[in-house]
């Protein structure tokens, strides 16, 4: 098979871009697609050939030497550059340099090597020094060369070479590499000769073919590189992928003051306003402005002036050069049809194109450009819904910091939930209430949440921990709140008898005020400003096409008026997951709670529950009115007892002085509720089927507040209540009659009967086995994703951080299977349960609410399975409708 491809040049001398292998980034990389792209439209491209990602995959798996059908096809790639330059590798008299550079499929920046003027050498650098008349050019192109080729390729260490530059121009009482003299760059290029020597023991190597090899070796090699892996972890690239290699013949941008170099936007990616912007440097490499080497010039006059600064830009510098570049970049634009990032040499006057490909860009720009050019008739609608990520409009859902305002990073954590927010340092839940109700504004900081600290977290701004992951409980209800969280900041060391906590050597009290970056994990000194999102303009507009082209319905997970309203606000069309165990933390109720748990008859339990009921049908009502007649799934009480009961001893105190039992009697009674793995024991339905005056209560409730709604001239809600943890069809049986028979008495009650629906969440792999007998008595089925993974891995979510990472690390899963379903796994059983839950009862509503609810990539498989919608967290609303958008339109 054919793995080497040429690109650039005449076409008589055997180019051909018909192989259309050589335009799939897939096969060429994006780099290699795009050159032989821009090539084949005429633009000047230096010629070149590039070795395919199949390569590169082959040499990481077998680890052996390049085959000899390689080194064939390389050693003709490279006659063909040299006919078309007319000039020979590795030639005393006048060489053929080349640059050898990675191309991922997908863009990388900065992620993998690069190695420039290949093919100097002590002989070489004399013909460069003829045939470019420039001597000081040709000893300055050779010094680059062996710190980049000793750094990439030979593994020194860069600082080695840099030490030994800086201490030439200070001998020469020089500031800037430009004022080095020809022999000044002759005389630094023995010094590195002797550090070669000296750090690994030979000599610099002279033989052109062997640097070839060595370079190419060395990018295959950097697709494994540790900044490598952690950019592919982080945006979800397979490590199976490979890059390809792209060899092509150098074009100088560092001969004189006619020659520059540059890298350009043909949009500003940062805001998305229809201008050019880039950055150019006058006798320059590439290197030199995307390492900082020297401070870049602007390419625009208008974007000089507007910065105030001095030296020319590249449209006033070189007219000619600057007004066949924005040639260019409105041919690749049309082109692509699509913002390109582009890098470009002028040698001696003269234009040539090293790169094109998709710019990255802010979530603002992404909207801005794909809205205008869909105004611009450049692409479609579409176009522009595909184009956008989901993922990145997070960064437009919550406050963000001011870009422009001074910041004191104390730590840093994991980015747990988007957002930025500033605010009192409190140290538990009950002072961060505290602190609330009098109008402060707190961060939450703790070693790890738990369920206790809801009203605490509800409280506060923004929470801070210790411990924990991505998906640890603090991250998962701060995202489920829209409340920035920062997790895992090791560095935070709590003191709760002395309120205060330590960063570093940096001591705060509780009180003091710190600013969290739930987008980039950071933890700043005092308050810093935010700035509010905007939800107009741009981003309704995509949403009102992604609204027009999506199939399934997108719900939110909520159980407070606010976050009902705030997700209404993001487009929520009902609720998909109500958790009423969040209403009963309220410090109001809590204590209620605690009876109704610690009663040792139902007489007493009854009692307690008499006391929650009117506060739960406040809520419901409240919830109803919101929500004005869209559906809501109301989960009944899932979570095991225990997590209601106290731990401290001043908590029991308070108990013991509110039912007039004893504190002995008490704990006792809480020590025979300990379960030793709660997680699988005593929840759910179970809790209904053990103590059904629980459940009675909340379907009172639920259909009291539906009737007051509906009696009231509201919008008449649509109650869904869903059963936890089903496993068996007797179990809804069972509760299915109870939640029946409250209906009957309370529309009896009021006369005025409401529709409802009865279902269950499939958390359970029995239940999705045997999901065609559960549909007998269940009306619709909610796929609690994040205890189905639980129990089909065998995994805790609260305590695997400790070791996902590795997996994930290792391949053993492709992704933290909390944060995007286990399809292949957990997948099969959310299939199985649809299809056996249809096959029993065509009609049946099917639905997710667990975390991967905005998940682009789960919702795309519940695109696939055919659900009827996904329900997210409100701030996750967006997401989720932008997503099943681009699933229904790939679909």
């Amino acid at each position: 098979m054919k793995t080497v491809y040429t690109f650039g040049g005449d076409p008589v001398l055997g180019q051909d871009h018909s192989d259309p292998r050589q335009k799939d980034k897939t096969v060429s990389g994006g780099k290699g697609a795009n050159l032989a792209e821009m090539a084949s439209i005429g633009l000047p491209v230096p010629p070149g050939f590039t070795i395919t990602t199949e390569e590169c995959v082959k040499y990481l798996q077998e680890g052996a030497d390049f085959s000899d059908d390689l080194r064939a096809q390389v050693a003709a790639a490279l006659a063909h550059v040299e006919a078309t330059v007319g000039k020979k590798f590795g030639d005393a008299g006048d060489p053929l340099l080349v640059s050898v550079r990675s191309g991922a499929r997908v863009s990388m920046p900065g992620m993998m090597d690069t190695v420039l003027n290949l093919g100097l050498n002590d002989a070489t650098v004399e013909g460069l020094a003829t045939t470019s008349g420039d001597e000081r050019f040709a000893w300055d192109s050779y010094r680059r060369f062996i710190q980049m080729y000793s750094d990439v390729v030979l593994g020194l260490d860069h600082g080695l070479f840099e030490e030994a530059l800086e201490v030439a121009k200070e001998d020469k009482g020089y500031y800037a590499d430009t004022e080095m003299e020809a022999e000044d760059w002759q005389a630094l290029v023995g010094e590195y000769m002797g550090i070669v020597q000296q750090e690994q023991g030979a000599p610099f190597p002279q033989d052109v073919t062997e640097q070839l090899w060595g370079a190419i070796r060395a990018v295959f090699d950097s697709w494994d590189s540790d900044r490598a892996k952690v950019y592919r972890r982080l945006n979800d690239i397979p490590a199976d992928w490979g890059t390809a290699v792209n060899v092509q013949a150098m074009v100088f941008g560092n001969m004189g003051d006619t020659s520059a170099t540059g890298v350009a936007f043909t949009r500003d990616p940062a805001t998305g306003e229809r201008a050019y912007y880039g950055e150019y440097l006058i006798n320059a490499q590439g290197e030199d402005v995307v390492a900082g080497i020297r401070t870049p010039q602007y390419l625009t006059r208008a974007a000089r002036e507007k910065a105030g600064a001095k030296p020319l830009s590249m449209e006033e510098a070189m007219p000619e050069a600057y007004a066949e570049l924005a040639r260019v970049f409105d041919l690749l634009e049309r082109h692509y049809k699509d913002m390109q990032d582009i890098e470009f040499t002028v040698e001696r006057g003269k234009l040539w194109m090293l790169q094109t490909r998709s710019g990255k860009r802010t979530a603002k720009a992404a909207l801005k450009m794909a809205v205008e050019m869909v105004g611009e008739g450049l692409i479609d609608e579409r176009t522009a819904i595909l184009r956008v990520d989901p993922m990145a409009l997070d960064q437009l859902l919550h406050p963000t910091l001011d870009p422009k305002a001074p910041r004191e990073v104390l730590t840093s954590g994991l980015p747990a939930s988007p957002g930025a927010a500033s605010g009192k340092i409190v140290l538990d839940a009950d002072t961060a209430e505290t602190f609330a109700s009098r109008g402060d504004k707190v961060i939450l900081v703790r070693v790890e949440t738990s369920p206790e600290d809801i009203h605490g977290m509800h409280a506060a701004q923004g929470i801070l921990t210790a411990r924990g992951g991505m998906t640890s409980h603090a991250a998962v209800v701060a995202r489920g709140m829209g409340r920035p969280c920062v997790s895992g900041a090791s560095a935070v060391s709590i003191d709760r008898a002395s309120k205060t906590l330590r960063i570093g050597n940096r001591e705060l009290r509780e009180g003091d005020v710190i600013t969290i970056d739930g987008s980039n994990g950071q933890v700043m000194a005092g308050e810093v400003p935010t700035v509010e999102p905007e939800l107009v303009g741009d981003f309704g507009t995509l949403m009102e096409w992604a609204d027009a082209h999506r199939r399934m319905k997108v719900r939110t997970n909520a159980e407070t008026p606010a976050d009902c309203r705030m997700a209404r606000q993001f487009g929520a069309e009902g609720i998909g997951l109500c958790r009423t165990e969040h209403m009963f933390f309220d410090a109001r109720r809590i204590r209620a709670v605690r009876q109704m748990i610690l009663a040792e008859d139902e007489k007493t339990r009854r009692a307690a529950l008499a006391k929650l009921l009117p506060e739960q049908r406040a809520d419901f009502r409240e919830i109803f009115d919101v929500m004005s007649g869209l559906p809501c799934t109301i989960r009944l009480l899932d979570p095991p007892l225990h997590e209601f009961l106290p731990h401290a001893d001043e908590d029991f105190a308070e108990l013991a002085d509110a039912t007039g039992l004893g504190v002995d009697h008490l704990k006792r009674r809480a020590a025979e509720l300990h379960e030793f793995n709660p997680m699988l024991g005593h929840r759910g339905c179970r809790l209904g089927i053990t103590f059904p005056e629980i459940y009675e209560m909340q379907a009172r409730a639920i259909f009291e507040a539906a009737c007051e709604v509906a009696k009231a001239g509201g919008a008449t809600p649509v109650p869904e209540i869903m059963v936890p943890l089903v496993a068996t069809k007797r179990e809804l049986e069972l509760l299915k009659a109870l939640i029946d028979r409250v209906a009957k008495q309370v529309f009896e009650e009021t006369g005025c009967p409401v529709e409802y629906l009865v279902g269950t969440m499939i958390e359970l792999p029995r239940a999705a086995l045997m999901a065609g007998e559960i549909a007998q008595e269940g009306a619709f089925f909610s796929f609690g994703t994040n205890d189905l993974t639980q129990t089909t891995l065998g995994v805790s979510r609260d305590d695997s951080a400790r070791f996902l990472a590795p997996y994930v690390e290792k391949g053993i899963f492709p992704r933290d299977p909390f944060v995007s379903l286990d399809i292949e796994g957990v997948g099969q059983l959310v299939e199985l349960a649809a299809e056996r839950g249809r096959a029993t009862r065509p009609d049946i509503k099917l639905g997710i609410c667990g975390e991967h609810g905005g998940d682009p990539a789960s919702i795309a498989f519940c695109e696939k399975v055919g659900l009827d919608y996904v329900s997210a967290s409100p701030y996750r609303v967006p997401i989720a409708r932008l997503a099943a958008a681009q699933a229904a339109l790939k679909g």
